[in-house]
Parts: structure tokens; sequence; C-alpha cells
């Protein structure tokens, strides 16, 4: 039995990865804009920020205890103590920070305070700002990439029905005559004879 091709179809399966390997390419670059731009806009808060933050010694005043149980979804686990420090002024400040777990009552720790002393987050570090980035940038190349190939898809699966629909209706008119069949109603004969 001989199969017939619909046209063009030869030249459709290179055009075909050629689109999806742009899209793929599009995305990948899109990408990493995304985590260039990311790095740069961490690395300028994160500036910012540390010309705001300043490293002081405290002193516990009381043992560690644990945090609410709703507080524990840190990276490292952290209990809070109450302590004394001494902000960038020399001006004593109290308060309640944050600390290793069991730290008893005079011990020593860093901590980052703000400009009017009051305890904060550090600055981000690279490796913080490295991830940020990265996620961001794989996600972006991802949604890219995701849109555009189901674009692709979509425009080659409209282009294949008009071509199969094209090709039926060739089919129609050739296929009589390729079987030495005539279309019935033409006058030329029956097909069950």
């Amino acid at each position: 039995m001989l199969h017939h091709e619909p046209s063009g179809s030869g030249t459709t399966q290179p055009r075909r990865r050629a689109a999806l390997v742009f899209v793929l390419l599009i995305a990948v670059i899109c990408g990493a804009v995304a985590a260039g731009s990311l790095w740069s806009a961490g690395a300028e808060t994160d500036r910012a920020l540390a010309a705001h933050r300043h490293q002081v010694t405290a002193t516990t005043t009381g043992p560690a205890k644990d945090p609410p149980v709703a507080t524990r979804y840190g990276s490292k686990a952290q209990a809070v103590a109450p302590a004394v420090w001494e902000q960038p002024e020399h001006v004593r400040r109290s308060g309640n920070i944050h600390v290793p777990p069991a730290t008893p009552q005079g011990r020593t720790v860093t901590i980052w305070v703000d400009d009017a002393g009051a305890p904060a987050r550090p600055p981000g570090s690279a490796a913080d700002r490295a991830l940020t980035a990265l996620s961001g940038g794989v996600a972006a190349a991802g949604v890219i990439g995701v849109t555009g190939a189901g674009v692709v898809l979509l425009v080659r699966r409209r282009t294949d029905g008009h071509r199969l629909a094209a090709w039926e209706r060739e089919w129609e008119q050739v296929e009589p005559v390729w079987s030495g069949r005539l279309h019935r109603g033409s006058g030329a004969g029956n097909d069950d004879e």
C-alpha cells in the first residue's frame, strides 16, 4: 500500500526543531538577564543595607529560651535570650536577641544592629544573593520556555490540521484517478461493478 505524505512534511520537522531550539535559546537568554538583574538589584540593596547595619557584642543577661513553635521555621535553630549591648554611639541598650539554643547567661554573642541600635537582620550574603538570582533566572527561563514551547506546539498543531485538511481535499481528487475508479455521479460507471 502506498502512503501519500502531506506536501511539505519533509521540511516541517527541521523547522519545528529549529523553532523549539530558538524558544529554548530565548528562554536561556531571558533567564540569564533576569538572574543578572536580580544579582545587581540584590547587591545594591545589600550595599545600602550594610551602610546602616553594624556588628556589636552583646552579653546575655539570662538563659536562652526556645522560641514559640510558630517562629521555628529558620534554616538554623535559634533561641531568644535577654541581653545588653552598646550601640555604635556607646549608648547602652537591652532587649531580646536571637542566640544559639542553650546559650547560658553571661555569654557574649555578636549581633547586628541598625543605626538606632535595635537588633536587625544582617546584610545579605553573596550566597543568599546568588541563590535568589539563580532561582529567579531559572523561574524566568522556565516560564518563557514553557510558554514559548506551548505557542510553537499550538501553531504546529494548527498548521498540521490545515495541512492534513488540504491533503484530504487533494486526495479526494487524485485517489479515483490513481485507483482507476471514477467518482459516483460522474456518469462514467459504478464502483460496485
